[in-house]
């Protein structure tokens, strides 16, 4: 009875995502995605290619990289980035301009090599302390979660000495590696990526200081492949795709 009901689920999930799709053909989107979706993507886009017909084509960067590739003249359908991209004035002026839609949005942690001893982060103060004990830090100072880090610091007062200890990564998968392998003492980045092997999460920054990365949608302004693009929004605002969203440790929306 339960592989019943598995398979009857699971016929209702394809049956609603083609009922997203108008489109008659198979069309390929080339999306441009912020890096630390990487993981939620591994997961999404087979679903949503079966289901569809559709192939997806992803470009996976940091803001600066997403903005230079946005504006580079390479046509892409639809992009689902960090909010500073679309604060970017020539980088907007590539995307429609209807309202973005927010697809997930996740905020900043600290994590240590698996097995290393856990500093306290409960409180600002103690953050501050931590981060000014640490010898070195990991992150992508470049990019929107490292803006949203660098606003941290200021709160803190502690920008020079941080800036000094700071390790800069070019990839989220590279913030781990840094500690993992002991090249940083700490990892600061999105709460999702500190989920990973090699790593022990050490928690959240305290409420009083935490700073959401949000990651937001809308078709490019020289789509060819406007329906399918369209609908692969409709599916990330789906149950299936918020629960994957979820379990990857980022909030839908």
């Amino acid at each position: 009875m339960a592989r019943w009901g598995f398979s009857i689920v699971a016929l209702l999930a394809f049956a609603f995502i083609k009922h997203l799709v108008p489109s008659a053909h198979a069309a390929e989107i080339r999306v441009l995605a912020g890096g630390a979706m990487n993981a939620i993507w591994t997961e999404l886009r087979p679903k949503f290619e079966q289901a569809s017909g559709h192939k997806l084509n992803i470009f996976f960067g940091t803001t600066p990289n997403l903005i230079k590739e946005a504006t580079s003249g390479k046509p892409f359908d639809v992009g689902i980035v960090p909010v500073e991209v679309m604060q970017d004035a020539a980088a907007r002026a590539r995307f429609v301009s209807d309202p973005t839609i927010d697809i997930a949005r996740v905020g900043l942690g600290v994590a240590v090599r698996a097995g290393g001893t856990t500093p306290d982060i409960s409180t600002p103060d103690a953050l501050k302390a931590a981060l000014l004990k640490a010898d070195s830090v990991a992150s992508i100072p470049q990019s929107a979660t490292g803006y949203s880090i660098a606003k941290v610091f200021d709160r803190l007062g502690i920008t020079e000495p941080m800036n000094a200890k700071m390790k800069p990564q070019p990839t989220p998968v590279q913030v781990v590696a840094a500690v993992a392998t002991g090249e940083a003492e700490l990892a600061l980045f999105l709460m999702n990526v500190l989920m990973a092997p090699g790593l022990d999460l050490v928690g959240p920054f305290p409420a009083e200081v935490q700073q959401d990365v949000v990651f937001t949608a809308a078709l490019g302004t020289e789509t060819k492949e406007a329906a399918a693009a369209k609908a692969l929004l409709d599916y990330l605002k789906t149950e299936d795709a918020e629960a994957v969203i979820k379990g990857e440790g980022m909030r839908p929306g």
